[in-house]
């Protein structure tokens, strides 16, 4: 009987683990299957340009996993049972129950509501892009004039509110941060940041937590109303609660806890990547839900899933976060760099050089995933020994 590798969500992560494993293990020994909700691949790092108005290129899953032997699933994951190796999904064709020998977790994270009254409800998000098409829509009926609202100074915020505001100069952007904007960037990079908000006329109101969001506006926490047509919510990421509700170890965040192999340290089957695994980095500290972290771990997870299973040299592949790539519109960007405990160095790339070097990374990470064969070697891995199956199939 094959190997069963299971790998939950096609996003940075999971769509790159897959092709990875794919070309990297025998398909006479393993079955990959991919299960993500969503027919295409979603580059999340660029769904602030399409509710701005861009059209980004399709990416159909089906194309991208044609001829590497994965087979896609699309349904979405409704719950997984690590004690018997199964995850209960739901989709066109009903609900149904995969088993796994080995499972990889890549669900991603979603947009933070803090629950925050009114944002549900009337708080619009560019964490997906069903949201990012709803936004989109909303904007392209605002007039001359019209004011949008911007909640979060992270990288997402920043990038949505100066998108934004160079593809609609005729509306009025304003951006809500709770402390100071860019407070971790360095002195030289915060500059420039305030620098392109003054250029592209975007009021900034710093020191300003929101506490509630209506239909015209928010209401911050020191009682001031801030009125807007459109509120976009980009304050923070957060994971669903499937993992916890699994019985996986979690950490407070609700990402699963693993160890420097990106495995399970409750479930030794299961391993996680991205934003929904709690990875400590070479710092100390909790990676940041971020694409670069997908990477690592992404690299980290498939190098440890392939030498378990082949008795090949497992791979360290470094957990160090090296800085933040912010695009501010099409033409400009910031580049800042951290030191080993994460603090921005006094270095910092700004303008046209750090926009294209961010248009690079954003193109390489979508072309990695949608070419899982680039590089493949002429021989894939056979297993050192086909595991039997431990447990019940799905059917049994």
């Amino acid at each position: 009987m094959k190997h069963r590798i299971v790998v939950l969500g096609a996003g940075y992560a999971g769509a790159f683990a897959a092709g990875t494993l794919a070309r990297r293990l025998s398909p006479l020994d393993v079955e990959i299957t991919v299960v993500n909700a969503l027919p295409e691949f979603v580059e999340r790092m660029r769904l602030h340009q399409l509710a701005s108005g861009q059209d980004l290129a399709v990416r159909r899953l089906a194309d991208v996993f044609a001829g590497t032997g994965v087979r896609l699933r699309l349904a979405r994951v409704t719950g997984v049972d690590p004690e018997r190796g199964t995850v209960a999904v739901t989709g066109d064709d009903g609900d149904d129950e995969l088993g796994y020998d080995t499972l990889l977790y890549t669900l991603g994270s979603s947009v933070a509501r803090h629950a925050v009254p009114g944002v549900a409800g009337h708080a619009f998000d560019v964490a997906g892009p069903s949201s990012a098409l709803r936004l989109r829509e909303r904007l392209a009926r605002l007039g001359e004039g019209g004011t949008v609202l911007v909640v979060g100074e992270g990288l997402t915020g920043i990038e949505t509110a100066t998108e934004f505001a160079e593809s609609r100069p005729d509306l009025s952007i304003a951006l809500a941060a709770r402390g100071e904007l860019g407070a971790w960037l360095s002195p030289q990079a915060r500059r420039h940041l305030r620098r392109a908000c003054d250029r592209f006329g975007i009021t900034v109101h710093e020191h300003t937590g929101i506490e509630a969001v209506g239909p015209t506006g928010a209401v911050a926490a020191d009682g001031r109303s801030i009125p807007a047509d459109v509120t976009v919510w980009t304050a923070g990421f957060a994971v669903h609660p499937l993992a916890a509700a699994s019985g996986l170890e979690v950490a407070g965040t609700g990402q699963i806890v693993v160890d420097a192999t990106m495995r399970s340290v409750s479930h030794p089957d299961v391993y996680a990547a991205g934003d929904c695994a709690y990875v400590i980095g070479e710092n100390g500290r909790p990676l940041p839900m971020s694409c670069a972290s997908a990477g690592f771990t992404a690299m980290q997870a498939t190098g440890a899933i392939v030498a378990g299973l082949t008795g090949a040299k497992l791979p360290d592949v470094g957990m160090k976060y090296h800085g933040n790539h912010i695009s501010l519109g099409r033409r400009d960007a910031i580049f800042q760099m951290v030191d080993g405990q994460a603090r921005a160095k006094s270095w910092y790339l700004g303008g046209r050089a750090a926009a294209r070097l961010k248009s690079g990374i954003v193109r390489s990470a979508a072309w990695s995933v949608g070419h899982p064969s680039f590089g493949a070697p002429g021989r894939r891995r056979r297993l050192v020994a086909v595991p039997d199956a431990a447990r019940p199939t799905a059917a049994a």
